[in-house]
């Protein structure tokens, strides 16, 4: 059994290892560049499925240029599996709508102004219009999911809509409480993020015919990735720039959202810093993110939150070793990686980051 596990890392070390020349976005997503043109494609025809004085925020909510990261991981599972056809793309579709949904109203409860480069849907038009056309897009989702001859999509996509919610739910109640632990933590990072990565990767198996075994561990992929993400967005909003996230950074803890580095802060000062840490974030003020940033970089919180992310990135690798050899598990593991490089230079203003 030890040297079949030993036989099994050596392979996984060296088709890592192959996988690290692929620090850049555009040569992970190139084998699947097709895929994702097709899904942006679609995306603007959604446009037209509002009503007529709804068009131009459906227009600008869906024509933002992202980088369409869970469409990726749908048509990379694919890629591991065998090729991606037309459903796969409406399930890429479906889950960025989601995902868009989720960001529109986001920046409403940060009052954030900047997404993608460009000014938030609140920013242009308003909290009340912005929530509400958050709203259409989330039943816009749903109904292209019901569009399919088998209700697993539509219920898989509403349950997994129903968990990311719950996530913001359960972080919204926290803010502010330095009670909230690690565990309570990643518990929110899961269901707020790591879901969508991993209903992506889990519907693109599902429709790829993968066997339960193959299904379970993309859907293990997505998850230890999209936590991975989602702990290096967090150090991106503390540590990051503007100019290179494309984004209003600082706002989770002017909302008082107790992210990982400032958790690592609390677990680590005496009474009187933690005194000091919970006081800024309960008064909250324009001086408030240097004092905060003080302590962040006395106790060194960046790497300390960086080397989750790695472990969170090891378990992804590790788990999609069932998979087939392929062209799409090098690319599953190349995303792995290119997630671990940017984090290694977070700070340096990488130019294409996540």
């Amino acid at each position: 059994m030890l040297a079949a596990d030993s036989k099994a890392d050596s392979s996984l070390v060296t088709e890592t290892a192959r996988a690290r020349p692929a620090q850049s976005w555009r040569q992970i997503i190139n084998p699947v560049e097709p895929f994702l043109e097709a899904v942006s494609y679609r995306l603007v025809q959604q446009v037209n499925a509002f009503d007529p004085d709804i068009v131009p925020y459906a227009d600008y909510a869906l024509n933002g240029h992202g980088k369409h990261l869970r469409p990726a991981l749908v048509a990379l599972g694919a890629q591991a599996l065998g090729h991606a056809g037309e459903a796969h793309i409406t399930v890429a579709v479906i889950i960025e709508m989601v995902h868009l949904a989720t960001l529109v109203h986001d920046d409403i409860m940060d009052e954030a102004e900047i997404r993608r480069g460009r000014l938030t849907l609140a920013a242009n038009w308003g909290n009340d219009l912005a929530v509400l056309f958050g709203d259409c897009l989330f039943a816009r989702a749903l109904t292209l999911a019901a569009s399919f001859p088998t209700p697993e999509i539509c219920r898989a996509v509403a349950t997994a809509t129903n968990t990311v919610c719950s996530g913001e739910i359960l972080q919204t109640q926290h803010k502010g409480d330095f009670q909230f632990t690690r565990e309570q933590y990643f518990k929110v990072l899961e269901m707020k993020t790591a879901e969508l990565f991993a209903l992506s990767c889990d519907l693109s198996a599902f429709l790829s015919g993968a066997s339960t075994e193959q299904r379970a561990a993309l859907r293990q992929f997505g998850l230890d990735f999209g936590t991975a993400y989602q702990v290096f967005d967090d150090c991106v909003d503390l540590f990051g720039s503007e100019a290179a996230a494309g984004k209003s950074l600082g706002t989770d803890l002017a909302k008082g959202k107790l992210t990982l580095p400032v958790l690592l802060v609390w677990e680590r000062a005496d009474p009187v810093e933690r005194e000091h840490l919970e006081g800024l974030v309960q008064a909250w003020a324009p001086g408030s993110m240097s004092a905060a940033s003080k302590l962040l970089a006395k106790y060194d919180t960046l790497a300390a939150s960086l080397e989750i992310v790695h472990q969170y990135l090891a378990k992804a690798r590790q788990s999609i070793q069932l998979l087939p050899q392929s062209a799409g598990r090098l690319s599953l593991l190349a995303l792995a990686e290119y997630l671990a490089h940017q984090s290694s230079t977070l700070g340096a203003a990488p130019d294409d980051g996540l």
